[in-house]
């Protein structure tokens, strides 16, 4: 528990919640459950009633996010040009639906209402790299390129550690 965090905040004071929230988010990049459990005795608020706001607002995760984490335009142009089907190869690629991720926390899968990259539809975001004009056969060789990605950033942190 970090409870440098909620004495940040009045005790018994209510009306903080949505800040601590997302003070809390900011540094674990999710809600944990312990934490969530100190804003309750902090705030003097039922477990429930925070649950209830973290899960009310979009903004909350009560799960972390992968290191890859995968925006899928589902706006106007996106869908008229097959990000639906976009959406259903990432889905079938990892194993996963929207919303959720990977066992081995490597990839997130997000839908979006507008990316704002209208004129390379379908578009997805990829932390912050974009890829447009996509089509459903290069979602196998984008997710392998993250892949391989992650497993040299993996190496290259070995080799500093055992220099």
């Amino acid at each position: 528990m970090d409870k440098s965090i909620v004495n940040n905040y009045t005790a018994n004071d209510r009306s903080s919640i949505i800040p601590l929230l997302q003070d809390i988010q900011d540094k674990f990049g999710y809600l944990p459950e312990q934490e969530l459990q100190e804003a309750s005795i902090h705030l003097g608020m039922p477990l429930s009633s925070i649950y209830g706001i973290a899960t009310f607002y979009n903004q909350f995760r009560l799960t972390p996010l992968g290191k890859y984490v995968i925006r899928v335009c589902r706006g106007t142009a996106c869908h008229v040009k097959g990000s639906a089907g976009i959406l259903q190869a990432l889905e079938t690629e990892l194993g996963i639906k929207a919303g959720c991720t990977t066992r081995d926390k490597l990839f997130t899968i997000e839908t979006v209402a507008c990316i704002g990259a209208c004129s390379i539809a379908p578009v997805i975001s990829v932390n912050d790299e974009y890829f447009g004009r996509l089509t459903v056969k290069e979602i196998p060789k984008i997710i392998k390129n993250f892949r391989n990605k992650s497993v040299k950033e993996n190496i290259e942190i070995m080799e500093t550690i055992g220099e």
